[in-house]
């Protein structure tokens, strides 16, 4: 058992935990969620002993072991098979005393030892773990110096699971694993037989790994039993009751000063006054919920361009002229939300800088819309950034003729207000450089948006507000992220990158998720469920998703209907037209292409309503 009793502690001045207590029970997983800058990883530090107490206490059992991901696993020789094995130090130990023991007794208890730590299956446990996370058996046996920071966190994780210590804490560890790495830990995580608590922003993670929820909120702790889901609908009740008895207390309050004020000075209500005064000065004041300052990403909109905007025949793309992908027939539309599905090394990524040409076509050919603008977002951009410079001198750079004060209202739009505009970007959080990165990437109003784990030190505040901004965002997006909260929210058709192809995934994510727990490459059929009556909820997003095609529809009717009475002016067939003539003539077939496919999406949208709705 875990026990935070009263504790007390600030940082420069400034308090983060004021009499917090909480008590985690042995063996249960706990998710600590708060608000960026709340203290959650000064929290964990504490709990390791990093740092020192002002007052209160932290207990522990006796001989508790806390383990921790380290900041970065050494750039050495090493295997990583032998890092993972290093990491249960007990075994490392017994191994090395093995060899060179001589007394028959001691090496009976050594081997015996051994025995009783399941020693003998370590290479298989921790190959499993590290094939869990994206290693293949061949990169196993590389030095850790051939691998790039990220990939060494990898790494670091791993040797923490080997380890199985009785308190495990995990701060965001799905900020460098891809959806893959990221379902595999949920999965692991939620068989883990210790005490785990896990700070994280991943829904996902916190809905199906853990079985409590710490939340950190005004320096103090509240537990609240059940997975993420359960503690929002919880805290919203609790919200919501406190408010209501605010108001009421407001109201007694007020009525009680009235009659105080009014009667006071009057001999014969005097005593009566004075009783008033001491029940307000009795009552313990019920403070209304403070309503959090809206999360919010504003996005500049593209004007729309004729269908598609992007189009691959037969391409194939690659590094040094050996090809990684092959054989892409690939259509993207300014209404389209693709998720790319992929195991790691599959070519997701580049598959994602083709179509932002950052890698050229190798053969065949992709052709893209005139005036066809792309924003890229990819996590090693946020590194990119200029340590030295202000969020507004970043602005200024790359518009060096627009005012500032547009400047400043943009990256007010990007939820960085006036303080973060003139600190430099070293001082700036995960959470605040991400959204700086976004800004860039989508200043000059895309009209194809393509984000590579976008969610990345976001909180979840801030990933709701990025899945309401590219709902509403008329422009196309291209998802990869280990957050299956987002792209179920925002993607609407998946694309798996597999053996060298791309093509659609013809199951959904969830579907997906069972697939890659399975270790299985095809999509398994779901064994039939009884009917059961969709929620309000599912019946207002078919409804809105009906409403959706429904605009693309009529947006295509429209312009259907201009082409259509432009190519009906016989004037447009005069020999001078000509090339105007077949420039209408090709933009009119593509919109009737595109309009099947809307009438189609549309269709089955009404349907899905419909059957819903029964």
């Amino acid at each position: 058992m875990l026990k935070l009793t009263d504790l007390r502690y600030a940082v420069n001045g400034r308090p983060l935990l004021e009499g917090a207590s909480a008590v985690i029970p042995s063996g249960h997983k706990v998710g600590l969620i708060g608000r960026n800058g709340t203290g959650k990883t000064t929290l964990f530090r504490l709990i390791r002993g990093e740092l020192a107490l002002e007052s209160g206490e932290i207990s522990v059992p006796s001989r508790t072991r806390i383990g921790g991901v380290a900041q970065e696993v050494p750039s050495s020789s090493t295997s990583l098979l032998d890092t993972v094995l290093a990491a249960d130090t007990e075994r490392a130990s017994l191994m090395a005393e093995a060899d060179t023991a001589t007394d028959p007794g001691h090496i009976a208890e050594i081997q015996t030892r051994l025995a009783d730590i399941d020693a003998w299956s370590a290479e298989a446990r921790a190959a499993s773990i590290l094939s869990g996370l994206g290693f293949t058996h061949a990169e196993q046996q590389l030095p850790c110096s051939d691998f790039s920071g990220g990939w060494r966190m990898r790494v670091a994780l791993a040797a923490v699971l080997f380890s199985a210590p009785d308190l495990l804490l995990l701060d965001e560890p799905t900020n460098y694993l891809d959806l893959e790495g990221a379902l595999w830990l949920e999965n692991y995580l939620s068989r883990y037989p210790h005490t785990v608590i896990i700070i994280s922003h991943d829904r996902g993670l916190l809905n199906r790994a853990v079985g409590g929820i710490l939340h950190l909120e005004n320096k103090g702790l509240t537990y609240y039993s059940g997975p993420y889901d359960q503690f929002a609908r919880q805290r919203a009740e609790r919200r919501a009751v406190q408010a209501a008895q605010a108001k009421k207390q407001e109201t007694r309050r007020a009525h009680l000063q009235s009659f105080v004020d009014r009667f006071k000075a009057k001999a014969t209500k005097a005593k009566q006054a004075q009783s008033r005064v001491k029940m307000l000065e009795k009552m313990d004041i019920i403070t209304a919920p403070e309503d959090a300052a809206r999360t919010v990403f504003t996005f500049p909109e593209p004007e729309e361009l004729s269908p598609p905007i992007i189009n691959t025949e037969s391409a194939s793309t690659g590094y040094d002229g050996t090809p990684v992908l092959s054989k892409l027939n690939l259509r993207i539309d300014q209404d389209d939300r693709i998720a790319l599905l992929g195991r790691n090394g599959e070519g997701k990524s580049t598959l994602s800088k083709m179509l932002s040409g950052r890698l050229e076509v190798l053969s065949g050919r992709m052709t893209t819309a005139t005036k066809l603008r792309i924003g890229f977002f990819a996590q090693h951009q946020v590194e990119e950034l200029h340590v030295d410079q202000t969020p507004l001198e970043h602005l200024i750079a790359e518009r060096p003729n627009e005012g500032q004060s547009k400047l400043r209202a943009r990256l007010a739009g990007f939820g960085l207000g006036p303080d973060q505009a003139e600190t430099v970007v070293g001082q700036l959080s995960g959470g605040q450089k991400a959204r700086l990165s976004l800004l860039l990437a989508t200043l000059p109003a895309p009209h194809l948006l393509i984000l590579d784990e976008p969610t990345n030190h976001l909180d979840i505040e801030s990933r709701e507000a990025l899945v309401e901004a590219l709902t509403a965002y008329s422009g196309a997006v291209i998802l990869v992220s280990h957050d299956m909260h987002l792209l179920s929210l925002v993607a609407d058709r998946l694309w798996l990158v597999k053996d060298g192809r791309v093509a659609p995934y013809e199951g959904d994510l969830e579907s997906y998720r069972r697939m890659l727990l399975s270790n299985d490459d095809k999509p398994k059929e779901r064994a039939k469920p009884k009917p059961k009556r969709a929620s309000r909820d599912q019946i207002l997003e078919l409804r809105a998703e009906v409403r959706r095609c429904e605009a693309r529809v009529d947006k295509l009717t429209e312009m259907q209907s201009t082409l259509s009475t432009r190519l009906g002016d016989p004037k447009v067939y005069e020999d001078h037209m000509a090339q105007k003539r077949e420039v209408w003539q090709k933009k009119y077939a593509e919109v009737m292409e595109g309009l099947d496919r809307a009438e189609a999406m549309w269709i089955k949208a009404q349907e899905k309503l419909d059957k819903a709705e029964i």
